[in-house]
C-alpha cells in the first residue's frame, strides 16, 4: 500500500472520529448526511459551517472541537481501536435494523456513526450469536443467582454475553460469562477510557481482555442519563435478544427492552416472586405480553436461536410424562378399580369401577400392553412402577 493512500485513509479515520464527537449521538441529521456525502465531505462541510438548518444547532457547541488525532491516539495506547462502517469489522447487518425502525417512526432509531473499541476481538463476529441480560442495579440474591446460572449456560453454549457493566444484573452477567471462558461485550454510555461504574474497573478490563469494551461516544465522555438510554439501544442491536432478569416498575431495562422490540429482537422477562418490587416489571412486561416468560437458559436460546434450535421438551424433569398420561377414561377407571395388592377378576373389576364387563375386557390388553398390569393365577394385578399413581 503507497504512502498516499495510507494517508488519505488515515486523513478518513480523523474524520470519522470528528464526527463522532461533532453531535451528540445519536443525531439523525448528522448520520444523513454522512450517509450522503461520505465521511471526508461531511466533516468538511461541518467545519466550514455550511449545514442544513437541521445540523446548524446540534452542531454549534463543538464543531470547532477537533481532537480526532489525540483521541485516536489515547484508544491506540489502551489496545483500542476506531471501528467504521468502512471496516469489514462492522456489524453492517446488526445496524440495518435502525432503518426498518425509523421507517416505523420510532424516535432516535440511529445507528452509531462509528464504534470506539476495546479489545482485540471482532465486532461482527463477536455479535454473530449474542444475548444481552440486562436488569436492576439494586439486584437481588435470587436475581444474581438466576443471572448467574443462565448466563454460564449460554456463555458455555457458544453465545456471546451482552451487557451495560453497571451494577448488578450486567456486572452478574459479565461475571458469569468470563467464568464460563465465554465472551462478553460491555456498552458503555461514556468513552471507553472511563471506567464507569469505578468499582468496575478491573471487571472491564478483564471483559476488555477476554471480549470487548464498546461506546459510541469518543474519549473523555462522562456518563449522563441520556447517555444511558441512548446507550441501551445498542445493547439490543448488537444482540439477537434481550433477557431481562430483574427489572423495577421504571427500570431502564425495560428502555433496553422496548429498542429490542422497536428493532424486531426477541424480548424476554424471568419471573420472580409475586412480592417482590424488583421484578414488578418484568411481570408487567410479561403480563402485558411484551416480554416471553423464560426459565432457563434452553428457553432463552430457542427464542434467540435460528430455527431447529430448540429446549429440551422437559426441562429439568418437571413434565416428564406420567404412567396414565393417553390413556382413555375407561382404561383410567378400570385400573383404579384394581388395588395396591392382590388381584381381581374381569366381574370384580366391572362391579369397581361401574363399567361393564365387556368395557373392562377391552381396556384390560390395552393396560397390559402399557406394562401397567398383568395377569396371575388369582385375577388381574396392578404392576408397581415407579412414579406410577396409586
Amino acid at each position: 500500500m503507497s504512502s498516499t493512500s495510507t494517508t488519505a485513509q488515515d486523513k478518513r479515520l480523523r474524520d470519522w472520529a470528528y464526527l463522532s464527537k461533532v453531535a451528540e449521538a445519536p443525531c439523525a441529521p448528522l448520520a444523513e448526511l454522512v450517509t450522503e456525502l461520505g465521511p471526508e465531505d461531511a466533516a468538511h462541510v461541518v467545519r466550514e459551517r455550511a449545514l442544513p438548518p437541521a445540523l446548524a444547532k446540534p452542531t454549534a457547541s463543538r464543531r470547532h472541537l477537533d481532537t480526532a488525532e489525540a483521541d485516536l491516539d489515547l484508544v491506540q495506547s489502551l489496545g483500542g481501536r476506531l471501528v467504521t462502517p468502512d471496516d469489514d469489522d462492522w456489524p453492517a447487518w446488526r445496524m440495518l435494523s435502525f432503518q426498518s425502525a425509523a421507517a416505523s417512526g420510532v424516535r432516535d432509531a440511529v445507528a452509531p456513526l462509528a464504534l470506539w473499541v476495546l479489545g482485540g476481538a471482532s465486532v461482527q463476529e463477536l455479535t454473530h450469536r449474542a444475548v444481552a441480560m440486562v436488569g436492576t442495579r439494586a439486584a437481588s440474591g435470587y436475581g444474581e443467582h438466576v443471572t448467574a446460572e443462565f448466563t454460564h449456560d449460554l456463555a458455555a453454549d457458544g453465545w456471546t454475553i451482552v451487557s451495560g457493566a453497571a451494577y448488578g444484573i450486567d456486572g452478574a452477567a459479565h461475571r458469569a460469562a468470563l467464568a464460563a471462558r465465554g465472551p462478553t461485550v460491555a456498552v458503555l454510555a461514556c468513552g471507553v477510557d472511563r471506567c464507569y461504574p469505578s468499582g468496575h474497573g478491573a471487571l472491564l478490563s478483564q471483559i476488555a481482555r477476554a471480549g470487548l469494551v464498546v461506546s459510541e461516544y469518543p474519549p473523555g465522555t462522562t456518563p449522563a442519563k441520556h447517555r444511558f438510554l441512548a446507550r441501551n439501544r445498542l445493547v439490543a442491536a448488537l444482540s439477537d435478544a434481550v433477557v431481562v432478569v430483574e427489572a423495577g416498575w421504571r427500570s431502564g431495562a425495560r428502555s433496553t427492552a422496548t429498542w429490542a422490540r422497536n428493532l424486531g429482537r426477541p424480548v424476554m422477562a424471568v419471573p420472580g416472586p409475586v412480592t417482590a418490587l424488583s421484578s414488578a416489571g418484568c411481570h408487567r412486561m410479561v403480563r402485558n405480553q411484551e416480554a416471553t416468560l423464560v426459565t432457563s437458559a434452553a428457553e432463552i436460546a430457542e427464542e434467540a436461536g435460528r430455527i431447529g434450535e430448540l429446549a429440551p421438551a422437559s426441562p429439568m424433569g418437571l413434565f416428564e410424562l406420567q404412567p396414565l398420561d393417553g390413556l382413555d377414561l375407561v382404561s383410567r377407571q378400570v385400573h383404579e378399580a384394581l388395588a395396591s395388592a392382590g388381584g381381581a377378576s374381569e366381574r370384580e373389576l366391572a362391579e369397581r369401577s361401574g363399567l361393564p364387563v365387556t368395557q373392562v375386557r377391552g381396556a384390560l390388553p390395552m393396560l397390559e400392553m402399557e406394562g401397567l398390569v398383568r395377569w396371575e393365577e388369582d385375577g388381574w394385578h396392578r404392576l408397581r412402577h415407579r412414579g406410577r399413581l396409586r
